[in-house]
Order: structure tokens, then C-alpha cells, then sequence
């Protein structure tokens, strides 16, 4: 079993900064796939980035390529979500994500454990 606790999500402009958290129990945080998804009202849960333990490689999404990135600590069994030039349509509920999977990181379907999710407010 993995527990995720997300936080850092809040209210900022557009333009600025946010960086959001994911705390992962557990002994065996460098064998997990995590991964950070987004939902906005009335849109399907959406992939954003993910980290792949078994590649070591990162992966986002268009939409955020060269304004978000993904980084984790095995250390500290944390992953992180640094968000630059936020922009009002990023306004979403950012989910954490993790499983052992080593495909289909893209997917939702994929991960069998999700945090509860942190509000991003993006005002112009």
C-alpha cells in the first residue's frame, strides 16, 4: 500500500509560480512510477508528467512542455511539480499518482494509487 499527500496547489496569477508536493509512505518509493494528473470542472482527468523508475526518464504533457517539471527525491520519497508561466487554464484539482507500472504512463488507468488532490487557481 502507498499513501500520497499532496500540497503547495493555492491561488496565484497568471504568470507566476507554484511548486506542489507529493509525500509517498512507504519502503520502496525508487520502485514507483508517480506521476502528477489535473482535472478541471466538468473535463476528464488529464496526465501532466510523470517519472518512470525504471527509465529514470520524465515525460509531460504538450500542453506543459517547457513551463512544468517533474523532479523526485527517493531520498525523501517525494515528487515534486514545479510550475512556471502558470497561464488561468491550468486551473485544475492536481492529483499525485503512483504504481509500479512501466507502461502506459500516460494513462490514468495505470496507477492504482492517488493522493486527494490539490486546487491550483489560476487568475488573469
Amino acid at each position: 500500500q502507498v499513501q500520497l499527500v499532496e500540497s503547495g496547489g493555492g491561488l496565484v496569477q497568471a504568470g507566476g509560480s507554484l511548486r506542489l508536493s507529493c509525500a509517498a509512505s512507504g519502503r520502496t518509493f525508487s520502485r514507483y512510477t508517480m506521476a502528477w494528473f489535473r482535472q478541471a470542472t466538468g473535463k476528464e482527468r488529464e496526465f501532466v508528467a510523470g517519472s518512470s523508475w525504471s527509465s529514470g526518464r520524465t515525460y509531460h504533457a504538450d500542453s506543459v512542455q517547457g513551463r512544468f517539471t517533474i523532479s523526485r527525491d527517493n531520498a525523501k520519497n517525494t515528487v515534486y511539480l514545479q510550475m512556471n508561466s502558470l497561464k488561468p487554464e491550468d486551473t485544475a484539482v492536481y492529483y499525485c499518482a503512483a504504481d509500479t507500472t512501466t507502461l502506459l504512463l500516460r494513462a490514468p488507468q495505470s496507477y492504482d494509487y492517488w493522493g486527494q488532490g490539490t486546487q491550483v487557481t489560476v487568475s488573469s
